[in-house]
Formats: C-alpha cells, sequence, structure tokens
C-alpha cells in the first residue's frame, strides 16, 4: 500500500507559477500510475493531468500548455508545474496513484489519495 503526501500549494497571482509536489512512500513507485486532481468549492473532483509508469501523459484542455508532470522515480516524486496560472485553477489539488497500467484518466482507476494541497489564484 502506498502513503502519497502533497506540499506546494499557496497564494499566487494571477500569470505566476507553482510546483506542487507528491512524495510517496510504502510502496513501488515507478509501477503505479499517477494523476493530479482539483476540486474547486461547489465542483466536482476533476483529473488534471495523469502521467502513467511508462511516462505517457494526458493533459485537460483546461491546461495544456501552461501545466506540466515530471516525476522522478529515484525520489518517489511527480510534481505538477504550473505556469501562467489564471484564477479559475484555485482549487484544492489531489495527487492519486492507480495500480494499473497505462495513463488512468477516470477517478475510479485511483487507489489511493494524498490528503490535499490547496491553491489559490488571485486576479
Amino acid at each position: 500500500q502506498i502513503q502519497l503526501v502533497e506540499s506546494g500549494g499557496e497564494l499566487v497571482q494571477a500569470g505566476g507559477s507553482l510546483r506542487l509536489s507528491c512524495t510517496a512512500s510504502g510502496g513501488t513507485f515507478r509501477t503505479y500510475a499517477m494523476g493530479w486532481f482539483r476540486q474547486a468549492p461547489g465542483k466536482e473532483r476533476e483529473l488534471v493531468a495523469a502521467i502513467s509508469s511508462n511516462l505517457g501523459t494526458y493533459y485537460a484542455d483546461s491546461v495544456k500548455g501552461r501545466f506540466s508532470l515530471p516525476r522522478d522515480n529515484a525520489k518517489n516524486t511527480v510534481y505538477l508545474q504550473m505556469n501562467m496560472l489564471k484564477p479559475e485553477d484555485t482549487a484544492v489539488y489531489y495527487c492519486a496513484a492507480a495500480e494499473r497500467v497505462g495513463v488512468r484518466v477516470l477517478r475510479d482507476e485511483y487507489d489511493y489519495w494524498g490528503q490535499g494541497t490547496q491553491v489559490t489564484v488571485s486576479s
């Protein structure tokens, strides 16, 4: 079983950048598909970006060209690099892990979740 801890969320101005980190422990990190989700107040949790164990990626249309998802298996960490942030990016961001092959895009495909980190983008 894997445990996930996110960090890096904070208040940032529109147009700025943030890098979120998700560090895993207790499992074989390199074999997991990883994803970053976000949930804004009053909205459902949505997938932002995902990466497979063999580095295939998926990005939601709303973040394409602005966000990237590097993973460092040696550090058991996946990042969410967020550039050109917008107020609509404001949400709690969650890291998730799936014990499945390939890029996973459905929330129910993920087996483990972090506690979330708040990102607030001011206009």
